[in-house]
């Protein structure tokens, strides 16, 4: 058995799951920092990264149930069958009534635990990364990261299964100017851009509830109502 150990951990403005863009790259304005862990913490670790606009980065979901921050364990997953295996999920792109196996899938109960993004890389300093556009939580352990090639990692006109066929419309999100006091404007867009993927869960689609968000040590305050979110106060 392999044993992998972080290599640098991950800040964020999101301090819980609920709420964090499902998908890198979803919403581009949310900014964070990889923090290398010693010895990767030396500049020679990151030499030449700053000629490259996209990193790849391996990472843990150490929010999940049964998953650790210093080792990659397995996860139970629950699929109506089996108490410990997991062969199929609910992708929140089809509303979550639609099965589709767990390898046809980017959910984040996964086997080992491991989560794939692509992040925009926005400045490399000593010891750290600063980046655009993940959908890590803060405090999410990086276990590798690796630059992004354009002719070896994209492959325009790909299929995408599922995604492909399911229509998303991101929600309309009404912010109140008043309570956007403190917030800067990449924030504002952050915030935003995050509450317009819908970040209920599918059982809670209709639900008239007020919901709260985690974000930068606040609790964005928010409902949502045919198809549309509102922000109702920030605490």
């Amino acid at each position: 058995m392999m044993e992998i150990h972080p290599i640098a951990y991950f800040h964020s403005p999101f301090t819980s799951k609920f709420g964090i863009p499902r998908q890198s790259g979803v919403v581009p304005e949310v900014e964070g920092e990889i923090v290398f862990c010693k010895p990767y913490d030396n500049p020679v670790a990151v030499r030449g990264i700053e000629n490259f606009d996209y990193v790849w980065l391996i990472w843990g979901f150490s929010g999940n149930p049964g998953s650790s921050g210093n080792s990659i364990q397995e996860t139970a997953f629950d699929d109506g069958r089996d108490d410990t295996v997991h062969l199929s999920v609910r992708p929140p792109r089809l509303g979550g009534n639609e099965r589709v196996g767990v390898f046809a899938s980017r959910s984040p109960f996964r086997p080992n635990g491991l989560g794939l993004s692509c992040v925009r890389l926005k400045e490399a300093k000593k010891g750290r990364l600063v980046v655009l556009g993940a959908d890590l939580m803060d405090g999410t352990p990086i276990y590798d990261v690796k630059p992004y090639i354009t002719y070896a990692d994209a492959y325009p006109g790909a299929r995408s299964g599922f995604v492909d066929a399911a229509e998303w419309q991101p929600l309309a999100v009404v912010f109140p100017k008043e309570l956007q006091q403190g917030f800067s404007e990449a924030d504002i867009k952050a915030i935003s851009g995050a509450l317009s993927q819908d970040p209920r869960p599918h059982y809670h689609k209709d639900s008239p509830r007020i919901y709260g968000m985690p974000f930068r040590g606040k609790d964005i305050r928010f409902r949502i109502c045919d198809n549309k979110v509102e922000i109702t106060d920030i605490i």
